[in-house]
């Protein structure tokens, strides 16, 4: 192929020729950006998001109240004192006298306040063989857990003392530490084996370190920068830990993919003959054109998380948003600056054990997809029906789909001594790890009637049924607040716990503290904050899903002026994310082939994930469609049969699709590898579903529904006619005329 003049124009292309022009100017504008970024974003300093703001509906108002009233909660700690063998009561001597040894020995290790013991508080189980000795914790409940280790080691002390009696501490601070020491570095050992991972597979992908080097730094640069910018940002939308390690994932997921799109396409050119300068030009001009649509298009699917009214989900969506937009931009101006630079000198560092590519630039990997190719289209509406039925099988178990926050027990199993504690004490005291708060403020929390209404509450709360008491009330005469702690009938039971927490809500408080004038009284806790998150979520679904499905399929008609393109773009999308949520399901929620994945089958799926996965979803799996769509309307733009195109186009994309979701995959499936449940479910959530999009979507139901489609591919009313041309030009050799569809409309491609 000979080098011809290119005909470009757009932003990426105007780009990608304005740096291969300025190369060291581009790189200096790049490095000084992030260092910027970098700089401005540690001094400004990072705000991140309160716990009042977190939740929803009463949890929220709950929150606020305490917030507001300056009013610090400490971390509350539990020692549970249980008979082993069922011989022993509370009454007996031994027990006693172990209470009292228990009380004795925390009091000792001087980090506590307040204790309480069984006898005073009526914390003694309905068999008489169990009691709780509780107390908090001093200082900050954000960092107890720094200092809960002598306490631990006094009452550990105390069992060795008195072995006929089980004697076991749960609280925040001993769950902080004891989470902290399982699984503290989890995390930190997913991030920092996802860069390792990444450029292994970038090795085996390219064969040479230099090339694989160049998409894992622009990634991580693109990071950094991004970090700079939230410290910024956060003084507006306040951030957290969740929104970094999301920020982290996603920017490393679309920043390598996008530098692996352009880079193919410009060795590709490189290798069928065109010079430097022109494969530069084609490379700005098609793969700079489809990752500006896809980057785009994933910032819009991002940007659907700001609907929630979630700070925790508006702090993602905003994190992610950000480093897919300065992934996209490095992608098209930095990225063709180092490429101009680097010259051959990209193939440095070969791997002496992988083949060079071939001379035409063909992918080796393209050999599978020309087999598989040539099947689907000999029979693409067998193949599309294959292929959907399939797809609708495996998302059948999400009709189901039940979603909750998840228990102690649920989220890691029985893997853990405290885990076991915190079943025993739910199972001696119902409710009493994780009671119900009701926050009470009035004009005057010692009026009579409000003293009343509060002794009254008490009462109706454990003869209603939803509490078997005891019911503890703390005052703060100063604020005027008062904390009511309501351990809930059904404990970890989430269902039975949510039925008592209603009869608290719509029965027990309006025949109470509801009729005092003036007193708000909102009902937080564990169950709460779950049941008013579900029911935020909920609500928030329908906007975040029309928000995100309508402008996809505009980007997608702007891009490819077709209507037919856009309309099986989000088709398609939503089959993936179906099936994502169909094996979440049936692997977390039902435990079908959840030991192959190291997981349990919990009964539910955590509840901030389906919509997350959705957005996440539906803004990654854009990158492949977009990607291999663009090279689709490209070869039958030179002229190649829309059948021909398509073979073209996929087989053509075929090894850096494939590249690129391997890694996707594999940084994904790390964190699928994490001990706790809800991140195991977000991993293989993610893992799965672009390993489906990357297959059985692009590979085999795109292909089977274009070719069943045929011209209408490119449909475009006339109506639409007048709508901005986003699309892009590439060479204009053999440029077939345009068409004419049966009612004599010229078919756009």
């Amino acid at each position: 192929m000979g080098n011809g003049d290119i005909r470009v124009r757009g932003i990426a292309a105007r780009a990608g020729g304005w740096s291969a022009r300025h190369r060291w100017a581009a790189v200096g504008i790049w490095v000084l950006f992030v260092v910027l970024a970098m700089g401005l974003g540690s001094a400004a300093g990072r705000v991140d998001v309160k716990d009042s703001d977190q939740m929803g509906g009463e949890t929220h108002t709950a929150a606020t109240i305490v917030e507001d009233a300056g009013i610090d909660e400490p971390a509350s700690e539990t020692v549970l004192i249980q008979a082993k063998d069922g011989s022993l009561k509370a009454t007996d001597a031994e027990f006693r006298a172990a209470v009292t040894a228990v009380v004795t020995a925390v009091e000792g290790s001087g980090k506590v306040t307040g204790v309480t013991t069984p006898y005073e508080a009526g914390t003694i189980s309905k068999d008489g063989r169990s009691a709780l000795v509780q107390f908090d914790m001093r200082g900050e409940a954000d960092t107890a857990g720094e200092r809960v280790e002598p306490v631990l080691k006094a009452v550990e002390g105390v069992q060795k003392e008195h072995e006929s009696l089980r004697i076991e501490e749960i609280g925040g601070a001993s769950m902080m530490k004891t989470f902290d020491d399982a699984f503290g570095d989890d995390f930190k050992k997913a991030e920092y084996s996802a860069v390792p991972v990444a450029l292994g597979i970038l090795l085996v992908a390219f064969g040479a370190l230099v090339a694989a080097l160049v998409p894992v730094a622009l990634a991580i640069t693109a990071i950094m920068a991004t970090m700079g910018l939230m410290g910024l940002v956060s003084h507006f939308q306040p951030m957290s830990e969740t929104a970094n390690s999301v920020m982290l994932l996603v920017g490393l997921a679309v920043g390598v993919d996008y530098c692996l799109f352009y880079l193919r396409r410009e060795r590709e050119e490189r290798a069928a003959g065109r010079d430097a300068q022109t494969a530069l030009r084609i490379a700005a001009a098609t793969s700079g054109r489809a990752i500006v649509v896809s980057g785009v298009t994933v910032c819009v699917a991002m940007a659907g998380m700001l609907f929630t009214g979630i700070a925790e989900f508006e702090a993602m969506g905003l994190a992610s948003l950000m480093v897919v937009a300065v992934a996209m931009v490095g992608s098209v101006t930095v990225l063709p600056a180092l490429l101009s630079l680097l010259g051959e000198r990209v193939e440095k560092g070969r791997l002496p054990f992988l083949r060079r590519r071939r001379k035409n630039g063909a992918s080796e990997g393209s050999r599978f997809w020309t087999a598989v190719l040539r099947r689907v289209l000999a029979k693409p509406l067998l193949a599309a029906a294959v292929a959907t039925g399939a797809l609708l099988a495996v998302a059948a178990p999400a009709i189901g789909m039940k979603t909750e926050n998840l228990t102690l027990d649920q989220e890691f199993g029985d893997s853990l001594p405290i885990v076991q504690t915190y079943n025993r004490v739910n199972e001696a005291f119902p409710g009493g790890s994780d009671p119900a708060e009701v926050v009470v403020k009035a004009d005057d929390i010692n009026a009579p009637a409000v003293r009343a209404a509060l002794a009254d509450f008490r009462e109706r709360a454990v003869s209603s049924g939803a509490s078997r008491g005891p019911v503890d009330v703390t005052m703060h005469d100063e604020q005027n607040v008062a904390l009511v702690y309501v351990p809930l009938v059904g404990g970890s039971d989430q269902d039975k716990a949510g039925e008592s927490l209603d009869k608290l809500r719509d029965d027990v408080r309006p025949a109470t503290l509801g009729k005092v004038d003036g007193v708000e009284a909102p009902i937080t806790g564990q169950v709460a904050g779950s049941k008013d998150f579900n029911d935020q979520l909920v609500g928030s679904v329908l906007p975040v899903f029309v928000f995100v499905v309508v402008f996809a399929f505009l980007l997608m008609l702007l891009s490819f002026r077709s209507l037919t393109i856009a309309l099986t773009s989000i088709v398609l999308n939503l089959l993936s994310v179906g099936a994502a949520y169909g094996i979440l399901v049936a692997v977390f929620q039902h435990g079908w082939g959840a030991s192959l994945v190291g997981a349990e089958g919990v009964g539910a799926i955590i509840t901030w994930l389906p919509l997350f996965l959705f957005v996440i979803l539906f803004g990654l799996s854009m990158d492949y469609h977009v990607f291999v769509v663009s090279r689709i309307r490209e070869a039958r733009l030179r002229g190649r049969t829309t059948r021909d195109a398509i073979q073209h186009g996929v087989v053509t994309t075929a090894g850096v699709v494939t590249s690129a979701a391997v890694i996707m995959v594999a940084v994904f499936a790390i964190f699928g590898t994490l001990s706790m449940q809800s991140m195991k479910q977000m991993g293989v959530g993610l893992a799965a579903a672009v390993l489906i999009d990357a297959t059985i979507i692009r590979g085999v139901l795109l292909p089977a529904v274009m070719a069943l489609l045929g011209e209408r591919n490119w449909y475009l009313p006339k109506w639409l006619h007048r709508l901005p041309d986003l699309t892009h030009d590439e060479t204009p050799e053999a440029i077939v005329p345009a068409t004419r569809d049966d009612e004599g409309e010229r078919v756009g491609v």
